[in-house]
């Protein structure tokens, strides 16, 4: 059976270079405290959402205007029951030209159905994916609390 990672593809008019900086902004989509380098290939950068969610992420691939990797090196999800369910798990970012248009392509490697933060996880993605990000790419400008 093939495993089903989450992912999902927004479509949008700036080029692949725009959409590369606005994923390197992540201070302006993805909600939360981010404290760390998230702008160079190798640096290590932490997220924390109040007491719901804490990760660590390691930048693995680094290609401008082609791809983003974050390797989750440590997470604790306060509402499962095993709060490590992200760690060993990639964050993916694939850009690509298509039909006039740019396409971001989000995949987190290893967040699953089987696991149980996996609906909880897959909302709140696709609310930052297709609403935060989306909107940071197409007006540079940066996000409110997609949660609040």
């Amino acid at each position: 059976m093939k495993t089903q990672n989450f992912t999902t593809t927004i479509s949008v008019d700036q080029t692949p270079q725009e959409a590369f900086a606005a994923i390197n902004n992540v201070r302006g989509w993805w909600s939360g405290n981010i404290e760390g380098d998230t702008g160079k290939p190798g640096a290590v950068f932490t997220y924390r959402y109040k007491n719901v969610h804490y990760s660590k992420q390691r930048i693995t691939e680094f290609i401008p205007g082609k791809k983003l990797v974050w390797h989750v090196l440590d997470s604790e999800l306060s509402f499962a029951k095993d709060k490590s369910e992200w760690n060993d798990t990639d964050i993916v970012f694939e850009i690509s030209e298509k039909e006039g248009n740019t396409e971001v392509c989000f995949t987190h490697t290893g967040l699953v159905p089987q696991y149980e933060c996996y609906d909880s996880c897959s909302n709140a993605w696709g609310m930052l994916i297709n609403g935060n990000l989306r909107k940071l790419i197409t007006t540079g400008k940066s996000q409110p609390d997609a949660f609040a």
